[in-house]
């Protein structure tokens, strides 16, 4: 597809988005049913030691190509945050943007963003030769020790769900395939290739399913299955997590691959549905001749893996155009107004005791600055790490902002902590792939936040995080916490902007935080007489052993989970604080009585009640008031990011279905709304609810 065809597609895109009532897709620039038949063309042609070498990685992050025949080799990157460089291949791209975590892409709740966002990450990996992104990671939060939950969307089905199908309609845009993963349930990676998740049929529908749904309905061309098990057998090599899950139930055509090292069994892996073996030098190529030899496997079942690759080639359009245009290198100054763009909207005010924040309206002529990322930037390691370049340290950022009223000691004499007109406190966490780490932080941290307040009162805690974190022994003796995630390369510039009020911040959390870990639903997923540990030791598979992780919790997963079991969290999901104040209007409804196949539309009005122009996300909610099945209090089914001048109002308008008032049944193993009443709740946050309405199912 020329570039010319993807500026018209992101033209169509773009006017797609404000029609709530219709989702993103994108549209293959040649039609599967074309791809097929030229794939069936192609693999007529090829030797069946070839076929196998196609299905089998090349060169740990390759697809095999076949110059004779066509088909081009296709280099393999990750990550949902940006574009991966390893240092270790030659061919690289020089440099590529550092840009927030998904989590933090999560936090702003602006699908729109999440599309812009993601086509520029595509136009990188079309700068440095990448086909293929290992991304969107879209695992639901299930327990905050999660190493990898920095590269995620939250506890919310749905929200993941909206953010998910912009992503992959805009990394696909700009011609670089998307990749869904980790398919399935892979929500801890302690030990990962030893753990077993069990989870029953209604809640892989209802909260496990639904980000790879949507994935799959945007168009997705690629999904990544994970290392853990799924009720007993390995996902990569699982024909039900392959075969009935994704291929069957949720209607997925394109190209099936295994996350590294993640298989163990030749027959399964070609029977399960599956279609690459990554990096390559595994069990199929091993092992695939000897079993079409001995019958256990036919060759249709190769010729299907392979035509699966080869007709997702085609329809990305990959045998008529190069993976590499340099010319996106000139685009890199956009991105990195993309990356700031999503940190101002990111950051999370928690906290705001007597509106300490923002630093403008208050006399603070010394500013002191101290804590753990100030002149180093927090970010999350693995395969998700990208370094970026032009780093804005916290530091840097603040001194821009501050000038000389900011002060800088890494070590505090009481004396500076004592005259301070406020205190900065950084803290943070390094998060990363093939681990997970503890809730709590160290006990010294704990206590040097302490200490501080001791001291002097104002003090502003700044998190940096890829996941909730143990605040309950100091959050009400601090006055200020920002949520700050990871923010990318320049994202400390719009933190520097948020304290001093030249941004307002707008973030809400797509996570629960609780007061102690033992509250939350994955609490007890450690074995007894295991322990977490730290590093990549304990990633390899550990024979004999198998951790079984039941999700005895069901569909109650994060808010769910807090309200049903009335257990009070220390921040509730969808929180997050303004400098100003936003009022909500009466809720009107297109129809009290809602049929199946309707649509129902709810409209209220929001308007800024305060000093600040701001943006505030309004949450819709809805609550079965009599069901059949034990259902969450509330579910999210709807929001809408609004920016408004003091004084401003708008109009919110959120088209639901009966879809949305659905429970899936196993009984007829389908969605299923039962006739009854339903509360329709819209508010601020999960806790917040400002406005209520009733409807009914006939």
């Amino acid at each position: 597809m020329k570039k010319e065809c993807l500026l018209i597609f992101c033209l169509l895109f773009l006017g797609l988005i404000g029609r709530s009532q219709e989702r993103p897709k994108f549209s293959s620039p040649v039609s599967f049913d074309v791809a097929d038949k030229r794939a069936d063309e192609v693999l007529s042609k090829m030797s069946i030691e070839e076929k196998v070498q196609l299905i089998s990685g090349d060169n740990s992050f390759y697809i095999k190509g076949f110059e004779k025949y066509g088909i081009p080799e296709l280099y393999l990157s990750d990550a949902t945050q940006g574009v991966h460089i390893r240092k270790n291949l030659s061919n690289q791209v020089e440099k590529s943007t550092a840009f927030p975590c998904p989590l933090a892409l999560s936090s702003t709740w602006n699908p729109a963003l999440a599309q812009k966002f993601a086509s520029s990450i595509g136009e990188e990996c079309r700068a440095g030769n990448v086909a293929v992104l290992l991304g969107p990671g879209m695992n639901i939060y299930r327990e905050s020790q999660n190493g990898r939950n920095f590269e995620y969307f939250g506890e919310d089905p749905f929200l993941s769900a909206r953010m998910i199908e912009n992503y992959v309609v805009g990394v696909q845009s700009t011609g670089t395939m998307a990749t869904l993963k980790h398919f399935l349930c892979n929500n801890t990676d302690f030990h990962r290739r030893n753990s077993n998740s069990i989870v029953d049929e209604r809640t892989l529908h209802e909260i496990y399913l639904p980000a790879f749904k949507a994935g799959v309905d945007a168009g997705a061309m690629c999904v990544m299955t994970s290392y853990n098990q799924i009720n007993g057998e390995w996902c990569g090599q699982s024909s039900f997590a392959i075969n009935q899950l994704l291929r069957k139930d949720l209607g997925f055509k394109g190209l099936v691959m295994t996350d590294w090292g993640s298989v163990w069994d030749a027959k399964k892996i070609i029977t399960s549905g599956q279609d690459l073996e990554m990096p390559g030098k595994g069990y199929i190529k091993k092992e695939a001749l000897n079993l079409l030899n001995s019958g256990e496997v036919k060759e249709a079942d190769i010729n299907k893996m392979a035509k699966e690759i080869l007709r997702a080639e085609i329809a990305m359009g990959l045998f008529e155009r190069p993976v590499k245009d340099a010319s996106y290198l000139s685009k890199y100054p956009e991105h990195e107004k993309v990356a700031l763009q999503t940190a101002s909207e990111a950051v999370v005010l928690l906290k705001n005791t007597n509106h300490l924040l923002p630093l403008m309206g208050h006399v603070t002529k010394k500013i002191l600055l101290t804590g753990d990322y100030v002149e180093t930037l927090a970010r999350g390691g693995g395969s998700a790490e990208v370094e970026g370049y032009d780093i804005v340290t916290m530091l840097k950022a603040l001194k821009d902002e501050f000038g000389d009223r900011l002060v800088y000691a890494k070590d505090p004499t009481d004396e500076q902590i004592k005259t301070a007109d406020v205190v900065l406190m950084s803290i943070g966490t390094y998060d990363c792939e093939g681990y997970d780490r503890s809730f709590n932080l160290p006990a010294e941290k704990d206590k040097q936040i302490l200490d501080l307040t001791a001291k002097n009162p104002k003090v502003v805690v700044i998190v940096n995080s890829g996941s909730g974190i143990n605040m309950t022994s100091w959050n009400d003796k601090v006055q200020s916490i920002l949520y700050s995630w990871y923010l990318g390369q320049n994202g400390n510039s719009a933190l520097a902007g948020i304290l001093s009020g030249r941004i307002t911040p707008s973030g809400k959390l797509p996570i629960t935080i609780e007061k102690k870990f033992e509250d939350s639903p994955g609490y007890g997923y450690i074995p007894e007489g295991q322990q977490l540990y730290k590093g990549w030791g304990g990633d390899g598979l550990i024979k004999g052993v198998m951790n079984d992780i039941t999700y005895k919790e069901g569909v109650f997963v994060g808010y769910r989970w807090y309200e049903s079991k009335k257990i009070e969290p220390l921040y509730h999901f969808g929180h997050g604080l303004s400098y100003t104040s936003f009022e909500y209007g009466k809720i009107t409804l297109s129809t009290t009585k809602l049929k199946k196949g309707d649509r129902l539309v709810v409209e209220f009005t929001v308007k800024n009640t305060g000093k600040f122009a701001g943006a505030e996300t309004a949450q819709l909610y809805l609550q079965d008031v009599k069901s059949s099945v034990p259902r969450p209090i509330k579910e999210l089914k709807g929001f809408s990011k609004v920016s408004l001048e003091p004084g401003a109002s708008k109009v919110v308008k959120i088209v639901l279905t009966d879809r949305d008032f659905s429970f899936w049944d196993v009984n007829i193993k389908g969605w299923n709304a039962e006739p009854g009443d339903y509360n329709i709740l819209v508010g601020a946050a999960s806790d917040d609810i400002r406005k209520t309405a009733k409807v009914a199912i006939l």
